[in-house]
């Protein structure tokens, strides 16, 4: 009777569990560091909205699934005065444990419990480093108030040439 209820025990187990769930998580550390360091960085999620805001560097918690059966897209968005803006994007990977279910987790597993909680999936990239590059701007040197001074085209960056206006 006893060895019945122990079988019984671990079926029951088997069967409303998922492999990845039972040894792996769903949400998963990243650490965010700039070059320099206090830029500001803004983690978006799949759906376009704000999933964390702060200088660097950071550590933050990110869900590694977005739905049933949809891994999770991060875009990681950094801003710093004087440096130009840099995107990158992190995204999650199946979880190698989520195929365990075919032996251990069965296909509640399979189908319903990883998939749901986001355990199918794992994000593999724990480090996010980026490097801000100086704006390119027109930086002329020190003139008096009262002066004119000169410039050709060329020094002005083609981002900022729109701002000028033709004197006829």
């Amino acid at each position: 009777m006893k060895r019945i209820y122990l079988v019984g025990l671990a079926l029951a187990g088997s069967l409303l569990s998922g492999c990845a769930s039972i040894v792996s998580n769903t949400r998963w550390p990243v650490t965010i560091s700039s070059t320099p360091a206090g830029a500001t960085v803004t983690v978006l999620g799949r759906d376009g909205l704000e999933v964390f805001s702060g200088p660097t560097p950071a550590a933050v918690l990110l869900k590694s699934g977005a739905g049933y059966f949809q891994k999770a897209k991060y875009t990681l968005k950094f801003t710093m005065p004087g440096y130009e803006p840099k995107t990158m994007n992190l995204e999650a990977d199946i979880n190698g444990w989520y195929f365990g279910n075919l032996f251990i987790g069965g296909p509640l597993g399979l189908l319903i419990v990883d998939p749901l909680t986001g355990a199918m999936f794992r994000i593999d990239q724990r480090e996010v480093q980026a490097s801000l590059t100086q704006a390119q701007g027109l930086h002329l040197p020190y003139t008096d108030v009262n002066g004119l001074q000169i410039v050709s085209i060329t020094d002005i960056p083609s981002t900022e040439r729109h701002l000028l206006i033709p004197i006829n």
